[in-house]
């Protein structure tokens, strides 16, 4: 017996020491696989392939790496703008890349004010006596605007192009929550703070149709320029103004009204393009039909390091909602940024640049971030905001610390306003027959009540702290604008503004981009040029991320092509549908404190889940019958 023991535990120890060395091994091979820079085989003379699956974004949103494990396939892919302008314009100047290819066969689309930028450094490209080929079965709005920028664009022969502009319609909930009896007490300054209308009102008061559609106006107005510069053959009044006509005269043919609209060149599957591309930059040796020697973006961007020489100017990133905590990249945990921030009081920096792609969001959580920005503003430091797409209501209290705001012409800021939402359920309630009552020893006891209700002086006090964080917000754009409180009072309210009336506002200084205001940061800080780079503060690449992606990722392209059917479009819709459900739903019941939000702003619903989305094209398409797939 004690003999079999001894062998017992030996056979016990041997495998364990098994076990642990094939432990050390994968963290081994994971470290080798995470640490690895690319091979420079993979940097090959011939096309600069971007295959845009996913979308553009400030900052790429935070993964659980454990909640992707467990999921159902890889998330949406997320490019940063940033990447994307830095690896064009490295092609334009590099004598290996003879041409860039778009595939927007699955691109969900990005902000106006990053696919614009995109599309600049695209022109770069086209100036270098480089051709820009663009393909993709269907084109929508934002695909389209890249395309735009493109010297050949191409379109599936069961695709084609077309564009609606912005607008669309909101969820109202008002008769749904009094049939419910739902009480909904809100909170609010401002004439346009329309980001309470959907719990209040059936349909959108006239402010906020005001307020809303001098933006979208603007937007397509700039939308519209755009695409008219970059290709003056595109006839986008055929293509708005009279859709169904547009299209009948094509004889129902997509693709031949795209190509009669000027939206595309050529027709042609994405083996036909791929030969195209194959004539100018040569074929893939041993490849399929349609390959093309290329190189890929990210061992493209992993093979060019950015720019370190010179002092470091800051560059602090404000993306997505601003809320209480430690969230984000990709939410604006006002926490995780004050506490970046404080980290880099001691790293010397020549100056601070501040870039928001915000609608705003908790009160608090925007103070922290701002008294944040202004701890470096009291050490001297230099601090100037760069707005992207979004710089509203709390994505605008953070940039009040700023000597100098630039925004875009497409940037949506303002928003300047306060509201809260507090749903009581006590007439629901007394319907089940259950009613509140009890012991109190002062009028605010056991409040706020959200069973029993609230109660004359609940409601009171929280108006009373709404007006008081209103006067604080427009106090803080006053001294920031060099304007009394009153005369913001009349350009705030809760209007939202295009960059282009913001700036005839004081709301902004300057047009331009983060080039331009790192350039004005480094003039305020008395640095030449060469003499400074700028330091993302806060940015790690998150390569154990970029690694599950891919495995998870099939890149199957009849996958990637499947959600042109009904099942995908009905997918597709229901996702949209539940995500804009849920975020509703959420502003109603999920919020904590003060709101400086700008729900009324026109941000694009989040794209729904790998193999489940659809542009509109493919929506008609696919419930035409067709089917489209990638030959």
């Amino acid at each position: 017996m004690i003999f079999a023991r001894k062998v017992w535990a030996i056979l016990v120890g041997i495998k364990d020491a098994f076990a642990l060395l094939f432990l050390l091994l994968f963290f081994w091979a994971l470290y080798t696989v995470l640490t690895a820079r690319p091979n420079p085989g993979l940097i090959r003379e011939g096309a600069l392939l971007l295959k845009l699956d996913g979308t553009v974004v400030e900052e790429p949103a935070k993964i659980d790496p454990f909640a992707l494990l467990l999921g159902q396939g890889a998330p949406i892919k997320e490019y940063r703008e940033r990447d994307l302008v830095r690896a064009i314009e490295a092609a334009a100047k590099d004598d290996r890349i003879k041409a860039v290819v778009l595939d927007l066969d699955t691109f969900a689309g990005g902000g106006q004010v990053h696919l614009q930028r995109i599309g600049a450094a695209l022109d770069t490209v086209r100036a270098a006596k480089k051709p820009v080929l663009a393909h993709a079965i269907a084109y929508s709005d934002d695909s389209m605007l890249l395309a735009a920028h493109a010297s050949e664009v191409w379109a599936d022969p069961l695709g084609g192009a077309i564009v609606t502009g912005p607008g669309g319609n909101r969820l109202y909930f008002k008769n749904l929550l009094d049939r419910l009896k739902v009480n909904v007490h809100v909170f609010k300054v401002g004439t346009y703070k329309s980001a309470v209308e959907p719990y209040i009102r059936s349909d959108q008061s006239p402010e906020a149709a005001e307020a809303l559609g001098a933006v979208y106006a603007r937007l397509w107005d700039d939308y519209r320029t755009d695409v008219a510069k970059a290709r003056p053959k595109a006839n986008l009044d055929l293509v708005t103004k009279d859709p169904v006509g547009w299209l009948q005269a094509a004889g129902g043919d997509t693709g031949k009204a795209a190509l009669q609209a000027g939206l595309v060149d050529k027709l042609g599957d994405s083996t036909a393009f791929g030969a195209r591309v194959a004539e100018l930059v040569g074929e893939e040796a041993g490849g399929t039909p349609g390959e093309f020697r290329k190189t890929e973006l990210e061992p493209w961007l992993a093979d060019r390091d950015e720019d370190t020489a010179g002092k470091p100017i800051g560059v602090i990133t404000i993306a997505g909602e601003i809320v209480d905590g430690d969230a984000g990249p990709g939410q604006a945990g006002g926490d995780r940024i004050a506490k970046v921030l404080d980290e880099a009081l001691d790293d010397d920096l020549s100056a601070l640049v501040v870039r928001v792609d915000s609608p705003g969001g908790s009160v608090l959580a925007s103070e922290r971030i701002r008294t944040a920005i202004l701890r470096h503003k009291a050490k001297g430091v230099p601090v100037v905001v760069s707005m992207a797409n979004l710089a509203a209501s709390g994505g605008y209290w953070v940039s009040t610390p700023a000597t100098r705001i630039f925004a875009e012409p497409g940037t949506i800021t303002g928003s300047i306003g306060i509201f809260g939402i507090i749903p009581t359920f006590e007439a629901s309630l007394a319907d089940w027959g259950v009613t509140s009552d009890g012991v109190k020893t002062s009028p605010l006891s056991g409040q706020p009540d959200l069973l029993g209700g609230l109660n004359p002086e609940m409601e009171g006090l929280v108006q009373a702290m709404i007006e008081h964080g209103y006067s604080r917000f427009i106090g803080l754009v006053g001294q920031s604008r060099g304007k009394t409180p009153a005369e913001i009072d009349t350009i705030a309210q809760g209007r939202i503004w295009d960059g282009g009336t913001a700036r005839q506002l004081g709301l902004v200084d300057q047009f331009g981009g983060i080039e331009e205001a790192l350039a004005y940061a480094a003039k305020a800080a008395k640095l030449g040029e060469g003499d400074w780079h700028p330091e993302y503060l806060g940015e790690e690449d998150d390569a154990f991320r970029s690694l599950l992606v891919q495995l998870l990722d099939s890149g199957d392209d009849d996958a990637r092509d499947s959600r042109s059917g009904i099942g995908g479009i009905v997918a597709a819709q229901q996702a949209a549908l539940a995500a804009r459900l849920a975020h509703d739903v959420a502003l109603l019941s999920g919020h904590g404190g003060m709101q400086a939000y700008c729900v009324e702003c026109p941000v694009r619903a989040a794209p729904a889940p790998r193999g489940e989305r659809a542009n509109l094209l493919r929506s008609l398409i696919g419930l035409a019958g067709f089917g489209a797939r990638r030959s």
